[in-house]
């Protein structure tokens, strides 16, 4: 069995890795079509594998309303915002409004769900705030692709609040006693559609690159980032609590402005640097928890109430 360690590490280099696989593939293919073979190839294999397993039975009907919204917003609307977005600004830089996602899981629970917002909450939304300020300061004030840094950056959050509002109807989904692997399977293949009949009703005929790059990328987008990577995460999800398993997205980043350095020549900055650590820290103030400390024990010398 796979260590809880080795799970959150291979999450964190996955999905700290994918968004440079997600730029790669901007150029000669229409986005909507990126999105749709990425997870037209993640669905095939995550059915194959179910078969495998003899667990690849359709889900009720009941469930498909909420299979078809999942998939519209995990595997369908929240990419398109996001390679939109690496249009615009680093993909480092996508990757850190993403890492704001359990701030959103935080606010959108209360508002569907009605969930009780903690103060701790607020202050973590500030911090995160601030720091996103501090990260995108330098091109937002300079005068210098102003516009396009805030287009890309309101693509961003709203590809990351897509994604809340689909971590929350996974959340239904397993509340109604479905596995989060079927789920996955079939929403994959809902966005999917949902993905192909935007791009045909846009008149954006169907169109592939042969080329290494784009290959390469899609194969690691659909088998690593989609396949393994939920896999991985949603295993966590099971060991530590949905909470605790999203506290890995806080190191997305660093992995990703990391590679956007090597690759796109992103700069850190000392104001970069300081944002980074006030999105963190905003994630660690609402998902840190203390440990419960050791119940007293029972004294000999009293009797105890039944």
């Amino acid at each position: 069995m796979t260590t809880t360690a080795g799970l959150y590490l291979a999450t964190v280099l996955i999905w700290g890795t994918t968004w440079i696989a997600l730029k790669l593939q901007l150029g000669v293919v229409p986005v909507a079509w990126s999105i749709a073979w990425r997870f037209a190839l993640a669905a095939a294999v995550l059915l194959a594998w179910l078969a495998w397993r003899r667990e690849a039975k359709a889900p009720p009907r009941s469930a498909w309303p909420l299979l078809l919204a999942q998939g519209l917003c995990l595997f369908c609307v929240n990419f398109l915002c996001f390679l939109h977005a690496s249009r615009f600004i680093a993909s480092g830089l996508v990757a850190v409004c993403f890492s704001t996602a359990p701030l959103w899981n935080a606010l959108n629970g209360r508002l569907f769900q009605g969930q009780p917002l903690k103060p701790r909450v607020l202050l973590g939304a500030l911090f995160g705030l601030a720091g996103l300020a501090l990260l995108f300061g330098t091109e937002l004030f300079t005068g210098l692709g102003a516009r396009d840094t805030l287009v890309g950056l309101a693509l961003a959050l709203a590809g990351t609040c897509s994604f809340s509002l689909g971590n929350l109807l996974s959340g239904a989904l397993q509340r109604q006693g479905l596995k989060p692997l079927q789920t996955n399977a079939w929403a994959m293949l809902a966005g999917t559609t949902l993905v192909t009949a935007y791009a045909l009703a846009s008149g954006q005929p169907p169109a592939f690159d042969a080329s290494f790059t784009y290959v390469a990328a899609w194969l690691y987008l659909a088998i690593p980032g989609s396949v393994i990577g939920f896999t991985a995460y949603l295993t966590l999800v099971g060991r530590l609590g949905a909470d605790r398993a999203a506290y890995c997205t806080v190191l997305f980043p660093v992995v990703a402005l990391n590679v956007s350095a090597w690759v796109e020549g992103y700069r850190w900055t000392a104001g970069g640097l300081a944002g980074l650590g006030l999105v963190a820290a905003g994630n660690v103030i609402v998902f840190w928890r203390r440990s419960a400390p050791p119940a007293a024990p029972a004294s000999r010398g009293c009797a105890t109430a039944r």
